[in-house]
């Protein structure tokens, strides 16, 4: 993901704060300040320029904040009720969401319930905080990776052959060692391809046995908490994972985020997500079979290749030739979108996953 600001730096502490300043810092623009108490650092900050610093949930001494806003800082209280950080600096972990106790207790479920609740001015402003700290985080953790994205349906169920195949597919890519494997976050597809990359390091075999354990319980209905935990004991048996992204949302926050992804950035505003979803696979996207959303985000890709220059095009790769072609005829539509364009060599249809693996890694 490109960003368009300048370096950020985030403080979590008070040590890391005095450390900064004791060092010799004078401007705090870029900084993001966490949910501290400076009530004892006035004088310190008052040393400062802190035009562009943005204090996150801290607590101040009297008239502090009032003259950090008037200095150009920006100024956000906690936000009461909300049941998660909406200044977070870090990515989600499966970890995280779902805790260790029932699943209707989880992180994820309780802030899902709370994107459901009748829409206040103080809610709507907490979720956009929240999604803009988890866009930073994003931000900073691409840096330096080359993601390949994977896309495809959220049904695909634990057990068949799909889903086997979005897990060698993963395993494919991420064990290259010069991509990693972005999905949406979600169930199905997407699950199986974070489990792949999760799994990278490891043999076929202990992919084939991953998949066997899954498919006693090949869908996250009616359990939530039977498929987590499904696939937490698989993560359990298979320490020191590849990294691999999920991004998934609480706008279709009935289904869960797979626990396989070793970081998630999870969004209220689906719109967010998808763009944010697309923008960062730089290294390309592999389109499995999948319904209307799969369909959306090939031609939201499509859109991005058709107007972009020619260092920028990543490449298209669509699995399955009848699928795409009788199921739900994108092929056709797209061939003659990129016909004449930049993007024209660099979409594909195919029949198989290896055949996807090999066109993305031959144009790492």
């Amino acid at each position: 993901m490109k960003s368009t600001h300048g370096r950020v730096v985030h403080v979590e502490s008070l040590a890391d704060l005095d450390r900064r300043l004791a060092a010799g810092a004078t401007s705090l623009s870029g900084w993001r300040v966490r949910a501290l108490d400076l009530t004892e650092r006035s004088d310190l900050l008052a040393r400062c320029r802190v035009a562009g610093a943005a204090f996150l949930g801290c607590t101040f001494a009297p008239g502090d904040a009032e003259r950090l806003l008037a200095e150009g800082a920006l100024v956000l209280p906690t936000m009461a009720g909300a049941p998660l950080d909406t200044a977070r600096a870090d990515l989600y972990t499966a970890a995280e969401l779902f805790g260790h106790g029932d699943y209707p207790d989880s992180l994820d479920a309780r802030a899902y319930a709370w994107s459901q609740e009748p829409s206040t001015p103080e809610t709507a402003l907490a979720q956009a905080l929240h999604d803009h700290a988890v866009d930073q985080a994003l931000a900073s953790w691409v840096t330096g990776r080359r993601l390949v994205g994977v896309m495809g349906g959220h049904a695909l169920e634990r057990g068949s052959e799909g889903y086997a195949a979005a897990a060698a597919l993963g395993h494919a890519l991420a064990g290259t060692g010069s991509c990693t494997v972005a999905t949406g976050g979600g169930p199905g597809a997407m699950e199986a391809a974070n489990l792949g990359a999760r799994l990278a390091r490891r043999s076929a075999d202990d992919l084939t046995a991953a998949l066997a354990g899954l498919a006693r319980v090949p869908s996250y209905r009616p359990s939530i908490g039977a498929w987590a935990r499904a696939a937490l004991d698989v993560c359990a048996a298979h320490p020191d994972p590849a990294e691999t992204l999920g991004i998934p949302t609480w706008h279709y926050g009935h289904e869960p985020p797979n626990v396989f992804a070793t970081a998630i950035a999870k969004y209220f505003r689906n719109a967010t997500r998808e763009a944010v979803l697309l923008e960062v696979c730089d290294a390309g996207i592999v389109f499995l079979p999948g319904a209307a959303g799969t369909v959306q985000e090939v031609f939201q890709d499509a859109c991005e290749n058709y107007y972009a220059d020619e260092s920028s095009v990543a490449p298209m790769v669509l699995v399955g030739g009848s699928y795409w072609t009788e199921t739900f005829p994108v092929w056709p539509l797209l061939r003659s979108l990129a016909r004449g364009r930049h993007m024209e060599p660099h979409v594909h249809l195919v029949d198989t996953v290896e055949e996807a693996a090999a066109l993305v890694v031959s144009n790492r």
